[in-house]
C-alpha cells in the first residue's frame, strides 16, 4: 500500500482504519501537485482509483500556458484578458488574474522538477500559438503555450509523480473513493455544522473496505466527460469526486458549461490536440474551403474551442461536411514538412495512423467536435476552499482541478489552461491544507463510517434485477449526445431529463455477472453509472434554467448572451431524494455573481 511509520493504521471489524493529516482524493495533476507541496509539512496520503501515471492528465497534449515572452513579447495582463474574454466574461477575473501571474512560477517550478521541455535554439523553454492566447489584448495571435512535442501532460504526470517518489508520499493505488465521512461539530457559540472526518475507499484486489480518518481532505479526480458518448475523456472520468460531493447537499457550480474540443477523431472522439492547429493545420469542410476564415477572420483556426466547435457544426448542419455521411470536417497538415511533424506532434499522427488508417504526411484527418472538458464542478475559493453557499466554506474540505470550479474558467476554458491550473490550484490546495492542519484537530468519525459505502456496496452486489448497467449507460450517453451536445433547446433538455427518470427506476434494477470481491469491475462500474445519472441530471437542469448562449453552452432557443439576467454562475443543490420522479422535487438552484475587475462584458469579437 505504500504506507510508512508517518500514518497510523488498524484493522476495526473487518475494516481498515488509516489515520493522516492530509488526504488527497486523486492522483493526476492536481493531486500529485498538491502532494508535493503538502507531502513535507503533514502526513500526506493520496488515493487513486489508478495507478498514478495512467491518470487522465497524461492525455493532454499540446501544452501550458505561461507569458514567459520567451519567442514573442507577452505579459500576464494579456493572458489574463485572454481568460476572461475566452470564458465569455462568465470567468471571476481575481481568480484569473492569479492563474496568470503564478503562470510563470508553475513553469519553472516543473523545470526545476526536471520536465523536459522543447526548447529554442538559445535553450530557453519553446513557446506556440494556442486558440484564443492574444497579444495587446486580442490584436493578434502569440506564442504562449510551453509545451513538450504533443506529450506535454504525459510529461507533466511523469515528472509530478517522479518527485513525489522523491518525497516519500504515501500512495493508496486502485482505492476507490466512494464517500466522505461528514459528522456534526458544534463550535463555541452553539452553531451546529456538518464538517468532513474522512473518506471511505474500496480496495479493488481486495474487496476490503478503508477508512482514512483526516484534518483536511483534498479533492483532485478530474472530470465526467462519460456522461457523454463522444467523449475524448478516458472510461475512468465518471465524476466520482464531483458526484461524493453532490450527495452530501455541498453545492456544484456552472455544471450547464461542457466544453467540445473541436478535433476528436471522427467516429471515435480521441483527441488530437489543438497543437496542430498551433503549428499550422487548417481546418477545411468537403469541398477544401479553409471555412474558419468565414467565422473568425483574425483568429480563423485558432479561436476559442467553443467558436471553433459551434462553427464545425454548423458547416456539417448546412452540408458542408464530408464522407458517406457528410459528418465529419477535415484537419489538414499536409502542407506541413514531415521533419515539423515528426518533432512536434508525433503522438497525433501517430493516433490518426492507427485508429483511422490515414496518412497524415499526405491525406487529411477526418475530425468531429468531441466531449473534453467540464467547467463546472465543486466551487471553491480562490484558496481552493469547498464552498457549503456563496460565501461560506466548508472547513479542511479543498478542492482543484477539473472536479473543482473556482471559477477560472468561466463557460469556455482555452487550451493549455487545465494543465496551468491543475499546477496553479493544485499547489494552493496542498499550501493551504498545509496551513490548516498546523491549528485543526480530527474531527471524531462517527461510530460506523463505512456503513453507508457497505449498504450501497450490498445492495448492488445482491441485485437479481434484469438490467444490464452497459444498456442504462448507452441510452444515457446517446441521448446526451444528441440532445444535451454542443446545440441545445428546452425540448432537447427536456428529453434527457425525462430519459434519466425512467433510468433511474431501471437502475434498481440491475444485476452483476460478477458476484465476487476482487478485481470486480463489474461493481464499481455499477456505482459509477450512479454517479452519471446524478451529473447529467445536474448538468441538464441547470442548462434549463439558463435561458441563454454563452460559451460551451449554446441555447439555439435563446441564441443570445444575457448579461442582464444571467451574468451569474449557477449553484445547484441536492435537497431531496434523487429518485424522486421530478429532478424539480431535489434540485434547487441559486445563483453566485461573477467577480468583475478590469474587463467589463463585451462583445466577443475574433
Amino acid at each position: 500500500m505504500g504506507e510508512d511509520a508517518e500514518g497510523t493504521s488498524s484493522i476495526i471489524d473487518g475494516v481498515h482504519h488509516h489515520q493522516f493529516d492530509i488526504v488527497i482524493v486523486g492522483a493526476g495533476g492536481a493531486g500529485m501537485r498538491a502532494a508535493i507541496e503538502a507531502g513535507p509539512h503533514a502526513r500526506t496520503a493520496v488515493i487513486s482509483k489508478l495507478y498514478p501515471t495512467r491518470s487522465h492528465t497524461g492525455a493532454a497534449q499540446g501544452g501550458m500556458a505561461a507569458a514567459l515572452a520567451n519567442v514573442e513579447e507577452d505579459n500576464w495582463e494579456w493572458h489574463t484578458y485572454d481568460t476572461v474574454k475566452g470564458g465569455d466574461y462568465l470567468v471571476d477575473q481575481d481568480a484569473a488574474e492569479i492563474l496568470a501571474k503564478e503562470a510563470i512560477d508553475a513553469v519553472i517550478d516543473l523545470e526545476n522538477m526536471g520536465l523536459p521541455f522543447n526548447r529554442t535554439p538559445e535553450g530557453k523553454i519553446d513557446q506556440r500559438r494556442f486558440g484564443g492566447h492574444t497579444r495587446e489584448h486580442g490584436k493578434a495571435p502569440v506564442r504562449r503555450a510551453c509545451y513538450a512535442a504533443d506529450r506535454t501532460g504525459h510529461m507533466i504526470l511523469q515528472t509530478l509523480f517522479q518527485n513525489c517518489v522523491r518525497l516519500g508520499i504515501n500512495f493508496f493505488n486502485e482505492f476507490y473513493v466512494l464517500d466522505m465521512v461528514m459528522t456534526e461539530v458544534t463550535d463555541s457559540f452553539g452553531v451546529t455544522t456538518e464538517q468532513p472526518s474522512g473518506v471511505v475507499a474500496y480496495e479493488l484486489a481486495t474487496g476490503d473496505l478503508h477508512v482514512f480518518q483526516a484534518k483536511a481532505i483534498i479533492f483532485a479526480t478530474g472530470g465526467f466527460g462519460k456522461i457523454f458518448k463522444t467523449t475524448s475523456n478516458a472510461h475512468t472520468l465518471t465524476g466520482d469526486g464531483v458526484g461524493i460531493i453532490w450527495r452530501k447537499g455541498l453545492p456544484l457550480e456552472d455544471m450547464e458549461f461542457f466544453q467540445f474540443h473541436p478535433t476528436g477523431l471522427a467516429g471515435l472522439g480521441i483527441l488530437l490536440s489543438e497543437a496542430a492547429r498551433g503549428e499550422g493545420a487548417i481546418l477545411r469542410n468537403a469541398t477544401g474551403e479553409r471555412f474558419m476564415e468565414r467565422y473568425t477572420p483574425t483568429l480563423k483556426d485558432l479561436a476559442p474551442r467553443d467558436i471553433v466547435a459551434r462553427s464545425m457544426a454548423t458547416e456539417i448542419r448546412e452540408g458542408r461536411g464530408a464522407g458517406p455521411d457528410k459528418d465529419y470536417l477535415y484537419l489538414d497538415i499536409t502542407h506541413l514538412e514531415p521533419a515539423v511533424i515528426d518533432e512536434k506532434l508525433p503522438d497525433i499522427t501517430e493516433f490518426a495512423r492507427t485508429y483511422l488508417g490515414v496518412e497524415p504526411y499526405t491525406e487529411p484527418v477526418p475530425v468531429l467536435p468531441t466531449a473534453h472538458y467540464a467547467m463546472g464542478g465543486i466551487p471553491t475559493t480562490n484558496n481552493a476552499e469547498v464552498l457549503r453557499s456563496n460565501t461560506e466554506v466548508v472547513p479542511g474540505l479543498y478542492a482543484a482541478g477539473e472536479c473543482a470550479c473556482v471559477s477560472v474558467h468561466g463557460s469556455n476554458r482555452l487550451g493549455t489552461n487545465s494543465l496551468l491550473d491543475i499546477n496553479v490550484f493544485g499547489k494552493r490546495a496542498g499550501k493551504n491544507a498545509v496551513e490548516y492542519v498546523k491549528t485543526a484537530e480530527f474531527v471524531p468519525l462517527p461510530d460506523d463510517p463505512a456503513a453507508g459505502v457497505r449498504k450501497i456496496l450490498d445492495m448492488v452486489r445482491s441485485g437479481d434485477g434484469t438490467e444490464r448497467i452497459a444498456v442504462i449507460r448507452k441510452e444515457l450517453q446517446d441521448s446526451m449526445d444528441r440532445n444535451a451536445q454542443i446545440f441545445r433547446t428546452d425540448d432537447s433538455l427536456k428529453e434527457v431529463t425525462e430519459l434519466i427518470e425512467r433510468l433511474r427506476a431501471r437502475y434498481k434494477n440491475i444485476a452483476l455477472q460478477d458476484k465476487g470481491k476482487r478485481f470486480n469491475t463489474d461493481l464499481l462500474e455499477a456505482v459509477e453509472l450512479g454517479f452519471l445519472l446524478d451529473l447529467a441530471e445536474v448538468l441538464v437542469y441547470s442548462a434549463r434554467a439558463r435561458k441563454e448562449s454563452r460559451g460551451g453552452h449554446m441555447r439555439e432557443d435563446y441564441p443570445e448572451r444575457d448579461d442582464k439576467n444571467f451574468l451569474v454562475h449557477t449553484m445547484a443543490y441536492l435537497t431531496g431524494d434523487p429518485e424522486s420522479a421530478d429532478a424539480g422535487e431535489h434540485i434547487r438552484l441559486d445563483w453566485k455573481p461573477v467577480v468583475i475587475t478590469n474587463y467589463p462584458p463585451m462583445e466577443r469579437k475574433y
